[in-house]
């Protein structure tokens, strides 16, 4: 959580390249080893409009894509405290831990695919709150930027005990302990 590639917004991608083919594929891998639902190309180091998207829903029904330069419009989020069993999150940018935070019920993307097709997607419930969660990611806010006070200082402590929010501090799905 402490890398400047987060918290600075990221670059458009000009051109669909080799490249850009290959961090796709290597943040899919990554986001499947970690497990998580989704991962921002800033969360891998590379500060680029770009994220990729994978959840199961209650019929098993798989929804995985990639969005490039995506632009986002939601709905209003509902007012009121969040509901900490229905509307808690994670984050691979700050692993093991969840934290309740209101978010818009609706959202609708717009992007290119990897293919350069325009694409719209709109969503409601858990994939809306994927989607404002790695938009967030391109704008260099990490969700528990967005946090109540209390929640911030509990984020605070857990990072300082955990040697998290310094530059150069990371972990690798998979391989390495979410303590250090």
């Amino acid at each position: 959580m402490g890398d400047p590639v987060l918290h600075s917004p990221a670059s458009a991608v000009d051109e669909i390249t080799d490249d850009v083919r290959t961090l796709v594929a290597d943040m899919f891998e990554t986001m499947d080893a970690a497990p998580g639902v989704g991962l921002a190309a800033p969360q891998v180091g590379v500060p680029l409009r770009i994220y990729t998207y994978s959840y199961v829903d209650d019929d098993d029904q798989p929804w995985r894509g990639v969005l490039i330069n995506p632009v986002l419009w939601i709905t209003p989020p509902e007012p009121g405290s969040p509901d900490p069993d229905l509307e808690s999150e994670g984050c691979l940018s700050f692993p093991g831990e969840r934290f309740p935070l209101r978010r818009s019920e609706r959202a609708r993307v717009t992007a290119t695919d990897l293919d350069g097709k325009e694409v719209e997607i709109d969503v409601d419930g858990w994939r809306a709150r994927i989607m404002q969660h790695e938009f967030d990611h391109l704008d260099g806010i990490l969700y528990v930027d967005r946090l109540s006070d209390g929640d911030w200082k509990t984020v605070q402590k857990i990072a300082r005990k955990r040697g998290w929010g310094r530059p150069g501090a990371s972990w690798m799905p998979g391989v390495d302990d979410l303590e250090g």
